[in-house]
């Protein structure tokens, strides 16, 4: 369902599909409709425009032209004429839905009777909303389909909102031929009565609300074959709903039930039964009586057992009891192989109770595997074991909680607000939040993380950090290796906060009390620090860090074969400034030199500690015992410390970290002058990443771009696995960043973003480098030139943009290029073909995907552009279309990370790959239509069957039109094909 001549759709647009010939159209009438369409950037609607009697030329002219008009019409309110095509109408992808309907129905055009399917966003004034509602049976009284959902707005991080919709006015029971009510992503707590009046009934969708229950009404509805009511609050059913006889699909995961009522055998017609996610200990018996079930999902429960009979079920194909507490199952389930039982503690002893006498034992803890869809999880003195669907596990020991709670999460992207390092800390992973915050816990919480493996592990750690009372800690950290590249950070937490992996250098800390101690450092055991008895009054804690400098990037830097470093000490304490007695520090003399042979000219002894801009020597200020390996002096201070806490009045995540005045001390052996600059350009060049930038299109979507920014050493590898499905220019040339560092991609040249991202601002691609993360976009783009005429030649370029705090200002100007274009990092070229295959004048810019078709011209065919706008109907849905149409859950994960910040790239590439491998493939059309049932997207579903009945009537038409084919069946032989008669004035 692509672009109609004259008309173009970008493909930003959310499209809302009507029949290319509105069932009132005479045949012989040519005519042009405008899909209802959202334009980016202003929420402009074209309504459906109905062009009569214009000749073939001039048709595609007037056909942009009455679209404008007619949406025109719409916004200026009654008493504007205005026409519409198809049987659908579609107010859910802007705001002012409800408007705009009220004005149609003041209007009340006689089209307005044909209407059938009707969508409307639930994000509406209520009161506006329920007097909206309350026209429709009397303007719309044909109407098959309703769809009042929200979740097309989404908060700041991505996630959906409900809509507004409490209830529903009691006069929608008058719609006689109402067949599907999508009410999903609401705020219904009640089930509202009309709906119990609605006798016809087939599909009911209640998905997302907060129900607690059902009422034993709904048991009436005599025509109910779909019925979903997942992510709510029921905690019972009640028995009348056995008595749905006709009921074919019921979903019910995602609750909290415990029990089900022995009436569910009553459901003689169920095919497919969904309990997952809930607090299922039993089963009753008669599950066994559903002689047509062929699905039954009952994974993530607390099952001890299940009924024998259901492995006597006629059709039954696949029962999932995954992630349950079952230790021995019925024979004929162990051995079936529809059967999955995974997760469960199969021929594990059952642990003696060790509850006192007189109360009965407690389960033993639940196990609970969350989807993507869900931000929360129940928690209670049970305890239970969590694994969420970013793969972090969490272990709630017994006790942990005295009351249930309910734990909420989110994994956020990596930005500087959130993300606290130091000079020489990389990033490992997101960041993780849990709420509630700071609720202590009566025992602490296992937490485990993902992380990237580090590339350099010499003389380095990983830590799990997170913010505790407006400051930043490293909570102790054990690492567990599953296969090379999936590590795991475990750690045990108090209380809920922020959570991050990040790789630093080894740290090593001591409590100095008044007798003194020594601190040594594991990295690098000839880094020692003495602190001698009474050297303070009250115990302090002192902490190191040994950072190292390669011999060969050093010598490079200077130009001097001869030059040579030792570790960089970082040394950090609590308390007063100043020790009551001298503090002996060793380090190691440089790499090649000793204390017999060297020139005590050519050794420096540099110190360096925040906000100072730069290293200074203090070779002369100190006395330096020098021994064959090792140089010492005595220091009665390490320098001022500042504390790492936020300030109050700032949110820990809505500021800038703050760095500590870490002083350093750093062995130099050179014999250039000025060796304080040396240091501080050294300095800076262990903490530089040089990096390349690579832009590259899609082979098959050339408007599709993939941005990353790459390590050196990674460019050759990357390139020769991305080239078989995407081609581009060479990479850029080497440049420098920091670690957290913020920079841009801006298209130029006629090539825009085609998309609203929430990392786009003013029409620029933001990115933040972090030198061990995937800096890596997907992003669609467009043009206002012409691709008919010839291809587009336009650009990308990349620039500099905010720094992190702690990168001293000099350091940035010094890594900068001089002149106009200090910000510029590369320009790489970026081309658009040109179109082909146009059909007709007029015709607006589509996106250039390679010919693709499903089905046959028989069955009807769908194309790219029917693709694409299917793909614009999905939505947050597409996880569960993907799975009904086979796609492997590693792939679909793999998709989600691939296009993490492009929700309409997740979902377009994971509908076109499907429909590549699908190419010449019988059944492909009717596989993507039943997916889509299986999804409770019935809409779509059906707006993929018209599109198919249509192609199928041209096809026909076509063939008789030809002579192939005799006008009347009972005639057989061709006939000649007459001449058109002309049109008539």
């Amino acid at each position: 369902m692509g672009g109609l001549p004259g008309l173009p759709i970008p493909h930003s647009c959310a499209l809302f599909p009507l029949p290319l010939q509105s069932p009132w159209a005479l045949p012989d009438q040519a005519c042009l409709h405008a899909r209802t369409c959202l334009a980016p950037g202003n929420c402009r609607w074209m309504m459906a425009a109905v062009m009569k009697g214009l000749e073939p030329e001039t048709a595609a002219a007037a056909a942009e032209d009455a679209a404008g008009d007619a949406a025109e019409a719409v916004v200026a309110g009654p008493g504007v004429p205005v026409l519409l095509a198809g049987n659908r109408l579609s107010f859910d992808l802007c705001a002012g839905g409800c408007h705009q309907l009220l004005h149609l129905c003041a209007q009340q055009p006689p089209q307005l009777l044909q209407v059938e399917f009707l969508r409307l966003s639930t994000h509406e004034d209520p009161q506006l909303l329920e007097a909206t509602l309350t026209r429709v049976p009397w303007s719309l009284p044909h109407l098959c389909s309703l769809v009042l959902k929200g979740g097309q707005c989404r908060d700041a991080l991505g996630a959906c909102i409900h809509g507004a919709l409490t209830t529903l006015p009691g006069g929608l029971s008058g719609l006689a031929h109402l067949a599907h009510l999508d009410l999903s992503f609401n705020s219904l707590e009640t089930l509202p009565g009309c709906v119990l009046q609605m006798q016809g009934l087939d599909a009911l969708l209640l998905s997302h609300n907060h129900l607690s229950e059902l009422p034993g009404a709904l048991g009436a509805l005599p025509s109910l074959t779909f019925l979903t009511v997942t992510h709510n609050c029921l905690q019972t059913l009640p028995a009348a709903l056995g008595a749905l006889s006709t009921l074919q699909r019921l979903d019910l995961s995602k609750n909290l039930l415990d029990t089900l009522p022995p009436e569910i055998g009553g459901l003689s017609s169920l095919s497919e039964l969904n309990l997952a996610s809930n607090r299922l200990q039993s089963l009753p018996a008669s599950l066994a009586g559903l002689r047509s079930l062929r699905l039954l999902v009952l994974h993530s429960n607390l099952l001890a057992s299940v009924p024998a009979g259901l492995a006597r079920l006629p059709l039954l194909a696949r029962l999932d009891l995954r992630d349950n507490q079952l230790r021995d199952v019925p024979p004929e389930l162990l051995d079936a192989p529809f059967v999955r039982l995974q997760g469960n503690p199969l021929g594990e002893p059952l642990s003696e109770s060790s509850s006192p006498p007189g109360i009965s034992p407690v389960l033993e803890m639940p196990r609970l595997f969350l989807t993507s869809d869900l931000d929360s999880f129940p928690v209670t003195p049970q305890g239970c074991s969590v694994t969420l669907a970013c793969g972090v596990r969490l272990q709630f020991p017994a006790g942990a909680t005295t009351t249930p709670i309910t734990v909420h999460y989110r994994l956020l992207l990596p930005e500087p607000g959130l993300v606290h390092l130091g000079p020489h800390d990389a990033l490992l992973s997101g960041v993780l939040e849990l709420q509630p915050h700071r609720v202590a816990f009566q025992q602490d919480v296992g937490l485990w993380l993902l992380f990237v493996p580090p590339r350099a592990r010499r003389c380095r750690e990983v830590v799990v950090r997170t913010c505790t009372d407006n400051s930043w800690d490293d909570l102790e950290t054990h690492l567990k290796e599953e296969t090379p590249k999936r590590l795991w950070a475990h750690c045990q937490v108090p209380h809920f906060s922020w959570f991050l992996v990040v790789s630093r250098p080894v740290s090593n800390a001591c409590l100095v009390t008044t007798e003194g101690t020594l601190l040594c450092s594991s990295g690098h055991p000839g880094v020692k620090v003495t602190f001698p008895p009474g050297a303070t009054e009250e115990p302090r804690r002192v902490s190191m860090q040994v950072v190292h400098m390669a011999g060969q990037e050093l010598q490079a830097l200077l130009g001097e074969p001869e030059a040579a470093v030792s570790p960089l000490l970082c040394l950090s304490q609590s308390g007063p400034p100043n020790f009551l007695q001298p503090v002996t520090v060793q380090l190691p003399l440089p790499s090649g030199i000793t204390g017999l042979s060297l020139d005590r000219s050519c050794l420096h002894l540099l110190y360096w500690a925040p906000p100072a801009v730069t290293w200074d020597d203090i070779t002369a200020q100190v006395v330096l015992e020098l021994t064959h390996l090792y140089a010492r002096f005595q220091v009665t201070h390490f320098s001022w410390s500042v504390s790492t806490q936020l300030p109050q009045s700032l949110p820990p995540l809505c500021t800038a970290p703050l760095i500590p005045s870490t002083p350093r001390y750093w062995l130099w052996y050179t014999t250039k002058t000025c060796v304080g600059g040396l240091a501080r350009k050294a300095w800076e060049r262990l903490r530089l990443h040089r990096v390349n930038l690579i832009a590259l299109q899609r082979r098959r979507d050339p408007e599709q771009v993939l941005l990353q920014c790459l390590p050196r050493n990674k460019v050759d590898a990357t390139l020769q696995r991305l080239l078989e499905r995407y081609r581009g220019p060479e990479p850029s040339d080497t440049v420098e960043m920091f670690e957290g560092e913020k920079f841009f991609a801006a298209f130029e040249r006629g090539i825009d973003v085609d998309a609203d991202r929430p990392d786009c601002v003013e029409g620029r691609i933001c990115f933040v480098f972090y030198s061990h993360l995937k800096n890596v976009k997907e992003v669609y783009v467009t043009t206002t030139l012409d691709r008919e005429a010839q291809a587009v030649r336009g650009q990308v370029s990349f620039y500099r943009g905010t720094v992190p705090t702690h990168v001293p200002e000099e350091a940035e100007a010094a890594r900068q290029k001089k002149g106009t274009n200090a910000l510029w990092m590369a320009t790489l070229p970026i081309k658009l073909p040109r179109l082909r295959g146009s059909e007709g004048p007029g015709r607006g810019a589509s996106p250039s995907l390679a010919p693709l078709n499903l089905g046959d011209a028989e069955t009807g065919f769908l194309t790219q552009s029917n693709l694409l706008s299917v793909a614009g109907r999905l939505g947050v849905d597409w996880p569960a279309v993907a799975l009904h149409l086979g796609v492997p859950y590693r792939e679909l994960q793999r998709i989600r990370h691939n296009f993490r910040d492009d929700l309409d790239g997740q979902i377009r590439h994971m509908l076109f790959s499907w429909a590549e491998r699908q190419s010449g493939q019988p059944g492909a059309v009717g596989l993507l239509v039943q997916a889509l049932e299986q999804s409770d997207r019935q809409d779509v579903a059906e707006e993929v069957r018209a599109v198919l009945e249509l192609g199928r009537r041209k096809y026909q038409d076509g063939i008789r039109r030809t002579g192939l084919a005799p006008e009347d069946p009972a005639l057989p032989g061709p006939l000649v094909p007459q001449s058109p008669e002309p049109a008539q004035d």
